[in-house]
C-alpha cells in the first residue's frame, strides 16, 4: 500500500510537469526535428556519459579512501547499480543503494558511506550554484525567466550551504549539536528525537574520517571534470538538431547551443531535478531543460527542436544508466528485486528522520 501511494504521488508530479513542458508543443515540427536529427552525434555523447560515470565513481572512491581503499571493480559495481536505482526508484529512494551496496563489498558501514553521499550532494549543489551565479552575470537580458533562474541558484546556495554549515558546526561542536537536535526535534516529534540525534551523531563522527589532502584534491578535480564533461556533452548533442539533414520544405526549427549556454541549461536542469518525480525523473527533466533553453532560444524553437533535444538527451541518459546497472547486476549475480525490497524497508525506517 505504501509503495502504491509513493508511486502514485511520484506519477502525479511527473504528469504535472509533463503537461507544463508540452502544453505549447508544436508536435509536427518536433517530429520533423526528430526525423531530421543527425544521430551520429549520439556516439560522442554516449562517450561523455561513460566518462561522467567514471569520474563520479572515482571521486566517490576518493571520499571513501579515509575509511577504506575500495578496489575499483567493487566501487564501480556499487556505483553503477546504485545510480541505476536512483534513477528508477521513486522519490530518490535509490540514494540508499550505494551505501547499502558498498557496505556489502567492504568493511565500510552504511552510515559512514551515506555520509559520503551527503557530502557529494552538498559539494555538487554548491558547485552548480556557484557556476550558475558566475555564468548568469554574462546573460545580457534581465527577463522574468532569468530572475527565476537566479532565484533558483540562491535556493541551491541556501539548501546546500545550510547543510554544509550545519555539518561543519557539528564537526566543531559534536555534543552540542546532538543536544540541539534532540531539543529542537523533541518539541515537534518527541518519538523520533533520539533517533534523529543518533543519526546526526553518526554523520558527524563519520566526517572525522575524511581522506587525506591528496584524495580531497582529487575529489574536487574529479568533481570539476564530472560537471565539465556534463555541459560539454550537452553542447555536443545539441549539434544533432541543427536541421542540416531536413528535407526541403520540411518544417524543422534548427537549434544550437554554445558551451556557455549549455552550462547554464545544465545548472537549470540540476535545480529542476531536485524535485522528486516518477522513476526516470521524467517530466521534471523535460520541464527544466525547457526553462533553460528558453533563456536563449525563441519559444517556437524551444517547443519544437528544443523539446526533441530534451527527450533524446533524457532517453540517452536513461539507457546508459539503466543499461550499465543491468550489466553490473548480471555480472555480480544480483537481484534488482531483492535490493529494492531492502532499500524500501530502509527508506521506511529512515522516514521519520527525513
Amino acid at each position: 500500500m505504501k509503495r502504491a501511494v509513493k508511486l502514485l504521488a511520484s506519477l502525479l508530479v511527473t504528469f504535472l510537469f509533463m503537461w507544463w513542458a508540452f502544453r505549447d508543443t508544436d508536435w509536427a515540427t518536433q517530429v520533423a526535428s526528430l526525423k531530421a536529427a543527425n544521430y551520429a552525434w549520439l556516439v560522442p555523447y554516449f562517450g561523455c556519459l561513460l566518462a561522467i560515470h567514471l569520474f563520479r565513481t572515482l571521486r566517490w572512491g576518493c571520499l571513501l579512501s579515509g575509511l577504506e581503499k575500495v578496489p575499483f571493480r567493487k566501487l564501480n559495481e556499487a556505483s553503477g547499480i546504485g545510480f541505476m536505482m536512483l534513477l528508477v526508484l521513486p522519490f530518490r529512494l535509490g540514494e540508499f543503494a550505494r551505501p547499502f551496496l558498498i557496505a556489502q563489498r567492504s568493511s565500510i558501514r552504511r552510515s559512514a558511506a551515506m555520509t559520503s553521499v551527503v557530502l557529494e550532494r552538498i559539494v555538487d549543489g554548491l558547485f552548480v550554484a556557484a557556476m550558475m551565479r558566475g555564468l548568469l552575470f554574462f546573460v545580457p537580458t534581465e527577463t522574468p525567466e532569468v530572475r527565476y533562474v537566479k532565484w533558483g541558484s540562491w535556493v541551491l546556495f541556501g539548501v546546500f550551504g545550510g547543510g554544509l554549515a550545519f555539518l561543519l558546526f557539528g564537526l566543531w561542536q559534536q555534543e552540542r549539536t546532538v543536544r540541539l537536535v534532540r531539543a529542537t526535534v523533541g518539541r515537534f516529534a518527541p518519538g523520533v528525537a533520539h533517533k534523529v540525534a543518533d543519526i546526526v551523531d553518526t554523520f558527524v563522527g563519520a566526517m572525522r574520517q575524511l581522506p587525506d589532502g591528496k584524495h580531497i584534491a582529487l575529489f574536487f578535480l574529479y568533481t570539476a571534470l564530472y560537471w565539465g564533461v556534463n555541459g560539454f556533452g550537452m553542447a555536443l548533442l545539441a549539434n544533432a538538431f541543427d536541421c542540416s539533414g531536413a528535407a526541403v520544405g520540411t518544417a524543422c526549427q534548427p537549434m544550437t547551443l554554445s558551451f556557455f549556454q549549455a552550462y547554464v541549461v545544465l545548472g537549470v536542469l540540476v535545480v529542476g531535478l531536485m524535485i522528486p518525480a516518477a522513476p526516470g525523473m521524467m517530466g521534471t527533466f523535460q520541464a527544466a531543460t525547457k526553462v533553460g533553453l528558453g533563456l536563449f532560444l525563441p519559444a517556437a524553437v524551444v517547443n519544437a527542436s528544443g523539446l526533441a533535444y530534451a527527450n533524446v538527451m533524457w532517453l540517452c541518459q536513461t539507457v546508459q544508466q539503466v543499461g550499465l546497472g543491468l550489466i553490473l547486476l548480471s555480472v555480480g549475480h544480483l537481484s534488482f528485486k531483492d535490493i529494492a525490497g531492502k532499500l524500501d524497508k530502509e527508506g521506511e525506517a529512515a522516514a521519520p528522520s527525513a
